[in-house]
């Protein structure tokens, strides 16, 4: 069968699949707008007939390439192991983790690595002092070390944390959540100092942060901060909840039996001092959210909120200008699955995969529940749920995911999507066999038009294969050979990080922006790129996946293909500027223009 036969196909069934979910999207509308005013906080499920999806086609799949990820932690140089603090008692924060970060910490051109800590509870015995750990890279891959000389060395209930030059002096500062009150730390030089207080940022002791996010909602040239709480939590009531299962007995209790809480927007100022302005910016909705990311998904010029919620639907705050918002999950197509229900969702990550301008926004959920996958029709939302279309459904399900993102892991110019999965109880195997609390990494490869599956799960990954208590997960170039490497962490466990060993031949090109007018860290900028006929588009957006940051560098795959044909900016003010490229197999910085169009 020809590849024009199979992309009709593809287009037909898409088609064929939206029709189906406009004629129902009407039903769904009324009955969630019931239960979006209806005053109980969550919403458990809509109902929905189910929609039976055509027959594949039967195509030629394209042969997947041999990959290789080795784990190269301890040679790497990195020794962190996350404290949870368990010591039986099934708190929950205990279950979620701690986030890792990628940041180019001291201006020296390479990837260095934050990874967050918890610490233990009080009153119970403490083994050593767990930190924050900071390791400086020295571009070849290998890391040292730096925490306490760089003013790291947190002692927190830590979780997420955000990278970026909120004053845009030059240099990334970073922001710890945690349970309790948040951290920013102010980068002097490659020295981090304790702004918390006179910045605004702290939150108040009762908030629990998951994960945080710099972005210029306003597009004022500097990032504001929006952060992610979870619930309404504290140990008295978890130890009064006494949730058990059978076969079991004591065990972690659901996010159902919390209240749901107000996440926060700060604006910044631009004299190092944050304002809260989550209520009259219009973010009013409680929330259980763990996953956070922005884009501009209607092309309006300004950037977006997606917030994946656990076990409530998951909202879209759509940027108005003038410092507003309004969610508009239900009505733009994310806030349940296909099934019209309600996802454990956790990590979440945004692309245009398809190497067109329909948008695809990836939310990893429980076990049990595939990882959805919503899509815009012809660049425009809403979105619908192609997870089961594009392949990601059924072995998705078998999974807990928490970490996940696109990359293009082959450099081919197609991106892949990566699942960092683990369950929250050792002994789950015990009450449901299909579960096991450590569960293998899930590397999907973007077959591309034409396939019987665009994402096809590979079967051999090399080291990540091996299964872990996942949580965590970030890509970057670490011993700069043009290809992305990977870090995951566990629960109570120790961090792994993941050469890229690729070995296809294929020709790429690296990019950092450096803004100029706008924020120098260029969050929110949108680059397009042609090469052997192929548009790749790509946001630099460092804030996805599960209390994750991502390298700022943008990484194309280009193939076979030795040369680029066009490369456009279009910097966060709207601006373009298109740039000539003489070579490909590079990293190449470019700055904002003043002459940019």
């Amino acid at each position: 069968m020809n590849t024009e036969t199979n992309t009709g196909d593809v287009l037909i069934r898409r088609a064929f699949v939206r029709s189906l979910a406009t004629v129902l999207f009407g039903g769904v509308i009324v009955i969630g707008v019931y239960l979006y005013t209806r005053p109980a906080q969550e919403i458990a499920s809509v109902p929905m007939l189910a929609v039976t999806t055509p027959m594949e086609a039967k195509t030629t799949d394209a042969a997947m390439p041999q990959v290789d990820f080795a784990d190269v932690t301890r040679l790497a140089g990195i020794d962190f192991v996350q404290t949870n603090g368990a010591y039986g008692a099934k708190l929950l924060p205990e279950t979620m983790g701690s986030g890792v970060g990628f940041i180019d910490y001291d201006n020296d051109g390479d990837q260095d690595m934050i990874l967050v800590n918890a610490t233990f509870w009080p009153g119970q015995p403490r083994s050593g002092q767990p930190t924050t750990r900071l390791y400086a890279n020295d571009g070849h891959g290998n890391f040292s070390d730096v925490t306490r000389t760089a003013g790291l060395a947190l002692d927190v209930y830590g979780h997420g944390l955000a990278i970026g030059d909120y004053d845009n002096d030059g240099w990334d500062d970073v922001y710890i959540t945690t349970l309790g009150k948040n951290h920013l730390l102010h980068n002097e030089q490659g020295h981090f100092v304790d702004v918390t207080a006179v910045s605004g940022t702290a939150g108040v002791e009762e908030d629990w942060s998951i994960t945080a996010m710099f972005f210029d909602y306003d597009n004022d040239a500097d990032l504001d901060l929006f952060v992610a709480n979870y619930v309404l939590w504290s140990p008295e009531v978890n130890l009064d909840i006494d949730f058990r299962v059978t076969g079991l007995g004591r065990a972690y209790s659901t996010p159902k039996h919390y209240p749901s809480a107000h996440s926060r927007l700060y604006r910044n100022d631009g004299n190092g001092k944050f304002s809260d302005v989550t209520l009259e910016a219009g973010i009013t909705q409680p929330g259980k959210a763990l996953g956070v990311t922005a884009v501009d998904y209607d092309r309006d010029g300004l950037l977006d909120l997606f917030v994946a919620n656990d076990t409530i639907r998951n909202y879209l705050y759509h940027n108005l200008g003038g410092g507003r918002f309004e969610e508009s999950g239900m009505l733009d197509g994310i806030a349940f699955d296909r099934k019209g229900t309600a996802t454990g969702a956790m990590g979440i990550d945004t692309a245009w995969y398809r190497n067109d301008d329909d948008l695809g926004i990836a939310i990893g959920n429980f076990a049990n529940e595939m990882s959805s996958l919503y899509v815009t029709a012809n660049a425009r939302p809403p979105f619908a749920d192609e997870a089961v279309l594009d392949g990601l459904g059924a072995d998705s399900r078998l999974v807990l995911t928490f970490g996940l993102f696109y990359f293009d892991y082959d450099l081919d110019g197609r991106l892949d999507l990566l699942q960092a999965n683990g369950h929250l109880e050792n002994e789950i195997n015990k009450v449901q066999p299909s579960q096991h609390f450590e569960q293998p990494v899930q590397l999907y490869w973007n077959c591309g038009d034409g396939c019987s599956s665009r994402l096809m799960l590979v079967k051999n990954t090399g080291d990540l294969a091996q299964p872990l208590v996942g949580r965590s997960a970030a890509y970057a170039d670490i011993d700069g050979d043009g290809d992305l490497d990977v870090v995951i962490t566990q629960t109570g466990r120790a961090a792994r990080l993941y050469r890229n060993d690729q070995q296809t031949g294929h020709h790429w090109l690296r990019l950092k922006l450096v803004g100029d007018s706008d924020n120098r860290d260029a969050i929110g900028a949108v680059v397009e790129l042609s090469a052997a006929g192929v548009k790749q588009k790509r946001l630099v957006m460092p804030s996805r996946s599960y209390m994750a940051q991502m390298e700022l560098p943008l990484t194309f795959g280009l193939g076979d293909a030795d040369h680029i044909d066009a490369l456009t900016i279009v910097w966060p003010d709207g601006q373009q500027q298109h740039v000539d490229v003489n070579r490909v197999d590079t990293l190449l910085t470019v700055r904002q223009s003043s002459t940019s169009t």
